[in-house]
């Protein structure tokens, strides 16, 4: 297994390779710290709601959203994204999260045998304009995707909202979690996506190289946006990064971000 740590900046990849070991990766622990948790990922059954779509089939409307996560071609999502309404979202807490979703009980509507992966980039919130808040509105369970995605499952773009099951799998990325640091010397914003296994982020921390070396948690300022105060020590420092899933697992990524770090870059450390 080998250590390994990426520095991306200006659309160009810096990789550092690490000594090759037998068991362990430096720079990278991975630890279970919960073998059953509260967000168990495809550990259970199917569950129904119904599905729509915005935009149209280049996606551009889908981007951005509630998760924070901007762009996300640029950033591994592409098309394969929804908007799930406020009883599923969560107050951000499943954003990340990965389901299998397919058309059922109608056979007129849904494509028979098929089915999608999708992951959670926003917030389908209810529409006070429309009757009962629309569609998205508690407690209703509604799943709000692009029409690339809505249109493998449903055998229209014109079917409306059209029955679903759907049900939470594990996220299998490419590469190792992906940390964007943000902000100026005493306020530091981590965007944190990439996220495999069950893909949403119960928390981060951020240990300095130069400290005392405990972990200092961070806040969710939005969606997985992650910020720190009061931070000018961490300045000039190698910084890691420990992020706990929602399943109970941490990944930490040891000095992921060299001690010359510049706001703006992306680094890349472990991965679930």
């Amino acid at each position: 297994m080998e250590a390994e740590s990426k520095q991306i900046s200006g659309g160009k990849e810096k990789m550092a390779m690490g000594t090759a070991m037998s068991a362990v990766a430096v720079g990278v622990v991975i630890s279970v710290v919960a073998l059953v948790a509260s967000t168990a990922v495809a550990s259970g059954g199917w569950q129904i709601a119904d599905a729509t779509f915005y935009g149209d089939m280049s996606g551009r409307a889908t981007m951005g959203g509630d998760c924070g996560y901007s762009d996300l071609f640029a950033q591994g999502y592409g098309l394969a994204n929804t908007a799930v309404s406020g009883v599923l979202f969560n107050n951000y807490e499943t954003c990340g999260a990965c389901y299998e979703v397919r058309c059922f009980n109608d056979t007129r509507r849904c494509r028979p045998g098929s089915s999608i992966m999708v992951t959670v980039t926003s917030l389908c919130p209810p529409d006070p304009k429309l009757p009962g808040g629309g569609l998205c509105q508690p407690p209703r369970k509604h799943f709000d995707m692009s029409e690339a995605m809505y249109t493998r499952i449903a055998t229209t773009p014109y079917a409306g909202s059209i029955p679903i099951q759907f049900r939470r799998v594990a996220c299998v990325k490419d590469g190792g979690i992906k940390f964007q640091i943000k902000g100026n010397p005493w306020w530091i914003l981590v965007l944190v996506y990439n996220v495999g296994g069950s893909g949403d982020v119960a928390s981060v921390a951020v240990r300095g190289s130069s400290g005392s070396g405990a972990w200092t948690p961070m806040e969710r300022e939005w969606g997985q946006n992650w910020q720190i105060t009061k931070t000018p020590e961490l300045m000039g420092q190698a910084l890691s990064f420990q992020v706990t899933t929602g399943d109970g697992r941490v990944v930490q990524s040891e000095d992921v971000a060299p001690a010359h770090w510049q706001f703006g870059q992306i680094f890349e450390g472990g991965q679930f």
